[in-house]
């Protein structure tokens, strides 16, 4: 449950158009919903989590039966919450669109996402990634900072083998509240955009490589290993976690609070 939704409920008891016994049956399922399947529990949906943090529980679709994912998402979507559905497999994503046509695709994003509550983006954040194999995480960081309120500009394929790329997005670079960089292979992009602006940059290694890539090892080490002081790292593939922490930068930012020095 979103504060805005709180304050209109609370209006609506106020004004006389709500009971107490309507708003204590609305409340029923709040801060926990559980998700029932053949008697078992086999989720506890955190409606409180918006309230506390900003941003609905997200569905991490890996890992799940496809069974308890099909019922935990329908349970989600029977509140007003946005929601956000990552990691899933082309079949999967296929499987939920046609069971719930209310669910929406961003670009090349693994994920899928209804937003009930769209408001005007504000701030910028940019996502930029090193090649054409990093949309996929780079889509999903940029969806994730999109539903939290930013304005989001995308410019990819900006890799070190061709620097002028990067350069292309000067202005970009001079604009945004906080960047979210996306590479695989040796991971160098975030370390160069580290060192041409004087903002926050989210560096995300990605599986994309040849082997001695490891699966983004590589990236990541290197990432960590950074001589760039303002570049920060997030797990292999973590485009969400990413997007998630830019969001949340971005809206200190256009709030004033960082500028301000408030805590």
């Amino acid at each position: 449950m979103s504060p805005h939704q709180l304050k209109k409920l609370f209006s609506a008891i106020a004004a006389g158009n709500l009971s107490v016994e309507e708003a204590l049956e609305r409340f029923k399922r709040f801060p926990i919903d559980e998700v029932h399947q053949s008697g078992d529990v086999v989720a506890r949906l955190d409606t409180h989590r918006e309230l506390r943090h900003g941003f609905p529980e997200v569905i991490m679709a890996q890992g799940k039966a496809f069974s308890h994912l099909r019922r935990i998402v329908g349970q989600a979507l029977k509140r007003q919450d946005d929601l956000l559905i990552t990691r899933l497999s082309s079949k999967r994503r296929k499987k939920l669109r046609k069971r719930f046509p209310q669910l929406k695709r961003f670009g090349k994003a693994t994920c899928l996402y209804r937003q009930n509550n769209p408001s005007a983006n504000t701030g910028l954040v940019a996502v930029l990634c090193a090649g054409t194999s990093d949309i996929s995480v780079a889509d999903e960081a940029a969806l994730t900072a999109q539903l939290m309120g930013a304005e989001v500009v995308r410019h990819y394929d900006a890799g070190v083998a061709g620097l002028h790329r990067l350069l292309a997005a000067a202005d970009l670079l001079m604009q945004a509240h906080v960047f979210v960089v996306v590479a695989g292979m040796e991971g160098a992009l975030p370390s160069v955009v580290g060192g041409l602006v004087d903002k926050p940059v989210i560096a995300v290694p990605t599986s994309q490589g040849y082997g001695a890539s490891f699966q983004g090892l590589s990236a990541l080490l290197g990432m960590l290993n950074s001589c760039t002081a303002n570049v920060t790292v997030v797990n292999i593939d973590n485009g969400f976690g990413a997007g998630y922490v830019a969001g949340s930068i971005n809206r200190m930012a256009t709030s004033g609070s960082i500028a301000s020095g408030e805590s």
